[in-house]
């Protein structure tokens, strides 16, 4: 089976399905994905977020705001604690540091941060975490503020086998998205090489990145297969057994299984 481990289904193109979220949902099933991971962005439209997957018991959710959106609604610890106590939460995120789109004094995305970390202690549920242009200050404050407590992934990962190894280290699983497919990610697929096989996730970002041969075009989870194969590709294994041991990696983080 294969797990869609990060995908924003609220924000997912539905034009190729006339408007029809059940549709969509249905063609991931049928290109075998069997769960996913849909992770909140913003507080605002979390409800409607949350409300809009109710009704799939294969989709999980998480909680968070992302380091790039400005202008709406502060988290705080307590609320994000709150809304984490959904059963169907699995996650505290997406959090973490984006350099390349703000600019400034970025002391506000270091205490967004801080505080998605001290929630995600608090309520003992593992963080997703966005790092772009941030590597240093990304594994030092996951480092200060104690997240190898929970441990999490570093999601849509772009960086070095350094970062990854620091990460690894700071008890982190490392997911690879449709970036990897890229002809210009030779780099990234030699760390997906090395990232050990327990700690490795696929996932999509649907709506963005989508793989190769759907560069260019709208995401969506059932596009997932073609990361698994990409793995497969690299690993010398088959696309049955990237699914397979994905799988149970996610279920193990998220879920406690």
């Amino acid at each position: 089976m294969l797990i869609d481990s990060h995908c924003h289904l609220d924000r997912v193109d539905l034009k190729a399905y006339a408007g029809a979220f059940d549709r969509m949902m249905q063609a991931g099933v049928e290109a075998g994905v069997t769960r996913m991971l849909c992770v909140s962005i913003d507080l605002e439209r979390y409800p409607a977020m949350r409300e809009m997957v109710d009704a799939y018991a294969q989709v999980d959710v998480s909680v968070g705001v992302h380091p790039n959106e400005e202008g709406g609604r502060e988290p705080s610890i307590e609320e994000l604690i709150e809304l984490a106590a959904d059963p169907r939460n699995v996650a505290i995120g997406e959090t973490g540091l984006d350099y390349f789109r703000s600019e400034g004094d970025l002391g506000w995305q270091q205490e967004r941060f801080r505080t998605h970390i001290a929630a995600a202690r608090a309520c003992a549920k593992p963080l997703i975490v966005h790092t772009r242009n941030a590597r240093a200050d990304t594994l030092r404050i996951l480092a200060e503020a104690g997240a190898s407590d929970v441990g999490g992934v570093l999601h849509c990962f772009t960086e070095d086998w350094e970062t990854a190894r620091k990460g690894l280290d700071l008890g982190f699983h490392v997911s690879f998205s449709g970036i990897l497919t890229f002809k210009n990610a030779v780099e990234l697929r030699e760390v997906a090489r090395q990232v050990p096989i327990d700690r490795l996730l696929i996932e999509t970002d649907s709506p963005y990145l989508a793989p190769v041969p759907h560069r260019g075009k709208p995401n969506e989870p059932r596009f997932v297969g073609h990361v698994a194969d990409c793995i497969a590709e690299l690993r010398g294994m088959t696309r049955e057994e990237v699914a397979a041991v994905t799988a149970e990696n996610y279920l193990r983080l998220f879920r406690g299984a």
